[in-house]
């Protein structure tokens, strides 16, 4: 009983993680770029009471036989990340892309170490350098001067500027992709950015239309990923399973009320 106590309160433990991890997803439905999380559940360790089998004790069962075993519950270990394709939408802005495929866009942070978004709302800071919303630049430098009245940037990532007075295109730069061999394995930062992990393995580098690269759309943005019809089940799905557990609980309790009374 007492093992039953435990175990439904690790189980609501679980599930109160799930409802959390639910929550995050749909408070993001409007985010650009996001991609939704998902929690992965493990058994706890699982202890032998008694064996079938001849001659085995409860300390030593036979591996001839089918044992007892008792489990400890479940815990939640993980966040798995989904980097399946958000939709596309136009947005009209010149300095709005989107990747389509594969690929991340790289921003420099204020210590000099290289961040990687899906995000690509980009604007020009004061001195004309292309930033996303947090300020941080992207890391090939591109800078667009003042006098520039119209930006072309192709589906490859080649950067282009029209001079007012000059019917002429100004090269100002490439925008370089990056990806990995594990993106679900990238550690999230806030803001929209991820940092390489071990687990992600090494970014590779690559121009946007390259083979495994995505292609840039100009003037549209990725939105979200996340089905709300999806979390709403998923969130149904957490809530009967905290209930039942949560009703494990109480019947655990019940019995030891029951057993505490038996000299009454």
């Amino acid at each position: 009983m007492f093992r039953a106590l435990s175990t439904g309160a690790l189980g609501m433990s679980a599930q109160q993680r799930s409802v959390d991890n639910v929550a995050n997803n749909l408070a993001n439905v409007n985010t650009t770029g996001f991609k939704r999380t998902s929690i992965a559940f493990q058994d706890m360790f699982y202890q032998n009471l008694a064996s079938s089998s001849h001659g085995a004790s409860a300390s030593r069962p036979s591996n001839d036989g089918p044992s007892l075993q008792v489990g400890h519950g479940a815990r939640a270990v993980a966040t798995i990340r989904n980097f399946m394709q958000g939709p596309v939408e136009e947005t009209g802005s010149a300095l709005d892309i989107a990747i389509s495929g594969s690929g991340f866009f790289q921003v420099e942070m204020p210590d000099g170490s290289i961040a990687y978004t899906r995000d690509g709302n980009f604007s020009r800071d004061s001195t004309g350098l292309l930033v996303n919303n947090s300020g941080l630049p992207l890391s090939d430098m591109i800078e667009v001067p003042m006098e520039a009245v119209a930006i072309d940037i192709s589906q490859d990532g080649i950067v282009t500027a029209q001079m007012a007075g000059d019917r002429g295109q100004v090269d100002l730069g490439q925008i370089e992709l990056a990806k990995f061999i594990n993106p679900s394995g990238l550690s999230a930062m806030g803001d929209n950015l991820y940092a390489e992990t071990e687990a992600s393995g090494m970014a590779f580098y690559g121009n946007p239309g390259e083979e495994g690269f995505g292609v840039l759309r100009q003037g549209y943005l990725e939105q979200s990923n996340v089905d709300i019809v999806n979390e709403m089940v998923k969130l149904i799905e957490a809530q009967r399973a905290y209930e039942t557990n949560s009703k494990v609980v109480q019947t655990a309790e019940d019995m030891m009320q029951v057993t505490n009374s038996i000299k009454r």
